[in-house]
């Protein structure tokens, strides 16, 4: 039986301890609180008789929310996004995190699971290993139908974790340690979701993010109809959605959708961090009294997903590290603030009434899909084609960083890359040139088996009046309008109340209109089965909304298999017996200061190990507690830094913190880790420095 009680209550505004720089920004402790508990929005389902000003109740649904630790390895591991090899980790900015909700419609037990979860991609392979232990758990409950798993898409989490070896070998093989934290971080969540599962109310809400994001395809965006082009402005979805969750009229938790890539983080940026998402995310679970290091008991979950960030970068100047901020870090911050501040809109949003729970899904072969006249731009019938990524994916996002610039491909509003579209005259089959034409065609990846995933799942839900659609893309904000549109139209619903949500359950490169697919710029030239993708698209949401509307069957398909357990593992990956200097034991400190002056950076250098031999999930490496034992700030804080340094397996740990906001007094700097013997045990050591902040 589920528990349906409401074991958690978010402590007050005054109770909060003041947590150094969660609140150093326009965002202030105030006017957060008070924008959570004036959220009216539209009401799409209520437990209680009692309707919001402005709002009508349509009906009563449980939902559960749960908090996952699920941080990669910290040292040596490639990470996904930018495709730069020489970013490994190196060490801790903030550790990740699976937030999970779970929607029960208590009429028919019907469910969907949401897992937002801190990661650069989400793959096949790490979603049907969450599905796999999920069954060996719950059985039907849970399975393939019904659990999204999405990714914030920060650029700067260790990789590693693909069963399709393109993505793997830009960083350099399989890694299990990081795979299974990912994996158990995820199962954790959805498990402390379940048994979190109470009587709810949902709300949704519209805002507008201001100084959030900028169009870095402007070209490639004005080739679209004037329609699309009336719909966002300048280029820019500044459209901020929130799902709030709320148990006898308090705010428990939320889901935002807003389209913006997560490279406020550069590609030389090599700590583990969730960029401006992740930020955002933390910041509002420590202000809603959630203690990190103890994500099983947490009394607030905050996610913000992504929606259609395709060609949205927060570089505001369209070059990498463009933010308004003056690093990696603050500008993560600066962008996670604003979008914070769109989370409480008052904009109005146009929901059909519903008190379901439903949904339907299919897995589709993208590689070859008979699309419509009725879908295509040029009102003929099309095809898609095997993946194939061109030239300008391999030149990279250069407002947002990544590739390799010694290689010489360019994206198309920079000339294209001449001599590969001079190859693809002679090389390229004329019927694959129809589909594909005019990319610059590099990597036929799609005719490799086991090289990129080519069998997609697709799916629509319904809870209450949201009605939500997932895939496993990158779409551009007019794809993603447009495949809006084509659900809103056939359920008969407003648009606004469709979410279009990629990075699920898969990996698929981009989106991009036909139109701009015409330029090549990156993100046409990572539109892997060609101009006719997006069409073919939206006929697949069409048929899937018209039968879930009419209750008519869908064959779901299955999965093609994947290289999961044949890849190699990154030779960087192995672990290593670790050694201290001769004359110290592990936990011995280097170097470290007895005072500073308040605002200045602590730092302190011990004999560690390697930290990937126990990722210390939940509890984390490194605390600063105050004399009386408080902790006051942990692994994830944005006032803590941890890196680490190895030489022929002895490690040096160096730990920052960041004084600025504590109050003077005497602080303990607690590191714990594990080292590693010859024979494989591991020995938990601890490292402990006083120093007072004066």
């Amino acid at each position: 039986m589920e528990d349906t009680t409401a074991p958690c209550s978010c402590a007050s505004a005054e109770a909060l301890p003041d947590n150094g720089s969660v609140f150093n920004s326009p965002i202030t402790r105030r006017r957060f609180f008070s924008g959570m508990a004036a959220v009216t929005g539209t009401v799409l389902w209520a437990s209680s008789g009692a309707e919001r000003a402005g709002a009508a109740t349509v009906g009563s649904i449980s939902v559960g929310r749960g908090l996952g630790d699920m941080t990669g390895e910290p040292w040596g591991a490639g990470m996904n996004g930018y495709a730069v090899l020489e970013q490994s980790s190196i060490g801790l900015q903030r550790r990740q995190y699976a937030r999970a909700f779970i929607f029960v419609d208590p009429a028919t037990n019907e469910r969907v699971v949401e897992v937002i979860a801190d990661i650069g991609l989400m793959f096949q392979s790490i979603f049907l290993e969450v599905v796999r232990r999920l069954k060996a758990k719950y059985g039907d409950l849970y399975g393939a139908h019904n659990v999204l798993i999405s990714a914030t898409h920060t650029h700067v989490a260790p990789g590693g974790t693909s069963g399709h070896l393109m993505v793997d070998l830009t960083t350099l093989g399989f890694r299990p340690v990081t795979f299974e934290a990912n994996v158990q971080g995820i199962v954790n969540a959805i498990v402390r979701a379940h048994e979190d599962i109470a009587p709810s109310e949902l709300t949704l809400t519209k805002g507008q993010v201001v100084g959030g994001s900028v169009n870095r395809s402007k070209a490639a965006w004005e080739k679209n109809p004037q329609k699309d082009r009336d719909a966002n402005p300048d280029g820019i979805d500044r459209n901020s959605i929130t799902l709030h969750i709320f148990r006898e009229g308090q705010s428990v938790g939320f889901i935002n959708w807003f389209s913006v890539h997560a490279t406020s983080m550069g590609h030389t940026y090599r700590h583990i961090g969730t960029d401006n998402k992740g930020y955002a995310a933390w910041a509002t679970e420590e202000a809603m009294g959630v203690d990190h290091r103890h994500p099983e008991s947490a009394p607030y979950v905050a996610a913000f997903a992504q929606a259609s960030p395709g060609d949205q970068t927060p570089n505001l100047g369209l070059t990498p590290g463009s933010g308004p901020g003056k690093d990696d870090t603050s500008h993560a911050r600066i962008m996670g603030e604003r979008i914070m501040a769109a989370v409480d809109g008052s904009d109005t949003v146009e929901v059909t009434a519903g008190n379901q729970v439903r949904g339907t899904f299919q897995w589709v072969d993208c590689s070859n899909i008979q699309v419509d006249a009725k879908w295509t731009s040029d009102g003929k019938p099309g095809k898609t084609g095997p993946a194939i990524l061109g030239a300008a994916f391999a030149a990279s996002s250069q407002e947002d960083g990544g590739g390799e610039p010694m290689l010489g491909f360019n994206e198309g509003m920079r000339g294209g890359t001449p001599w590969v579209q001079a190859l693809n005259k002679v090389t390229v089959p004329p019927e694959i040139m129809a589909i594909h034409a005019p990319k610059e065609m590099l990597l036929p990846l799609g005719y490799v088996e086991g090289m990129i995933q080519q069998v997609h799942p697709f799916y629509i839900h319904r809870i209450g009046g949201l009605t939500l659609i997932s895939h496993g893309f990158e779409a551009t904000i007019t794809s993603g309008l447009r495949l809006r549109r084509v659900v809103a139209e056939a359920l008969n619903v407003s648009l606004d109340s469709v979410v279009s949500q990629g990075y699920t359950n898969g990996y698929g490169h981009y989106v991009a209109t036909p139109e701009e697919y015409s330029t090549q710029n990156y993100e046409g030239g990572a539109t892997i089965f060609g101009r006719n993708e997006l069409p073919a698209f939206q006929q697949v949401f069409d048929g899937l909304a018209r039968a879930l509307k009419n209750g008519d069957p869908v064959d779901h398909g299955k999965p093609a298999g994947d290289l999961t357990g044949m890849i190699p593992q990154s030779p960087s990956g192995n672990t290593w017996a670790d050694f201290p200097p001769p004359g110290k034991k592990f936990g011995d400190i280097l170097e470290a200061p007895s005072t500073v002056t308040a605002g200045e950076t602590v730092t302190v250098k011990l004999v560690g190990a390697n930290p990937n031999n126990n990722l210390r999930l939940g509890e984390g490496y490194f605390t600063v507690e105050k004399s009386d034992g408080t902790v006051v700030a942990n692994d994830s804080s944005e006032s803590t830094l941890i890196t680490f340094a190895n030489n022929m397996g002895q490690t040096t740990v160096t730990l920052d913190w960041n004084s600025t906001g504590y109050d003077p007094g005497t602080y303990t700097l607690r590191y714990k880790g594990d080292s590693r013997t010859m024979f494989g045990h591991l020995d938990e050591f601890e490292a402990v420095s006083t120093v007072q902040v004066l």
